[in-house]
């Protein structure tokens, strides 16, 4: 697995380099944004660790640069800890975010998340949340019985939120991303849309829907769909 770390802090790059090599990891480092995209183009990169503060091209340039032509995972490690600096990052296409200072634990769990979601044809595209299962291709959620399956019945918005949120498994997904893509962006400030279908689908899916385990809130940024580990998109 190649990862290309970028950041202008020479001692995060230096710790970094080591860490992750020792766990398997093949590692290209950058010092600032010009170098970020020199090294995307010259390796077959698995995943980018991005810093937002760099020279010469932001983090922000850096990742819609790479965005033009690679959908390889995008972690963004960064001080930066304003909600607008979050949703800057992802909107641009990002995949998740960590803020300095991070535990090592952590980062490495954000990794093997971005690096287990491997696309997949559309027609095989089955997931799980508790027992019920969630089956892209044929629009349906079926919660398996003794003798037969159950079909649980979405609203087409309900659905559209739930497919959104699946085909992203692992990811924050903006709250400004899932209204522009549902209702247009005329509707980027009707946050109250989004808590009651959340609601909604808790009730009809999570096993407790007080406590979610699947479709978890990121408080100020989203929402995002965590699957078990086991029953990964298949």
């Amino acid at each position: 697995m190649k990862i290309l770390i970028a950041d202008d802090d020479p001692q995060i790059l230096r710790a970094l380099r080591i860490t992750l090599s020792a766990r398997g990891y093949e590692v290209i480092t950058a010092g600032n944004g010009i170098d970020a995209v020199n090294a995307a183009i010259q390796h077959h990169l698995d995943i980018f660790m991005i810093d937002l503060g760099m020279p010469q091209l932001d983090g922000i340039q850096v990742i819609e640069a790479l965005r033009g032509w690679t959908q390889a995972p995008i972690l963004v490690v960064s001080g930066r800890s304003g909600a607008a600096d979050k949703v800057e990052a992802l909107d641009a296409g990002a995949d998740d975010y960590v803020m300095k200072p991070f535990s090592i634990d952590e980062l490495l769990a954000r990794i093997r998340a971005l690096t287990r979601r491997v696309p997949r044809p559309d027609h095989t595209l089955v997931t799980h949340i508790g027992d019920k299962v969630i089956d892209l291709a044929a629009k349906s959620v079926t919660s398996p019985t003794a003798a037969s399956s159950e079909r649980i019945r979405l609203t087409p918005t309900e659905w559209q939120v739930l497919e959104i949120l699946v085909r992203n498994a692992g990811k924050l997904v903006t709250r400004q991303s899932l209204l522009t893509e549902i209702w247009g962006s005329e509707h980027i400030t009707d946050t109250g849309y989004l808590r009651l279908y959340i609601s909604q689908l808790r009730k009809k899916l999570e096993p407790d829907p007080s406590n979610p385990r699947y479709l978890l809130t990121e408080s100020g940024m989203g929402y995002r769909f965590q699957p078990d580990e086991t029953q990964l998109l298949k």
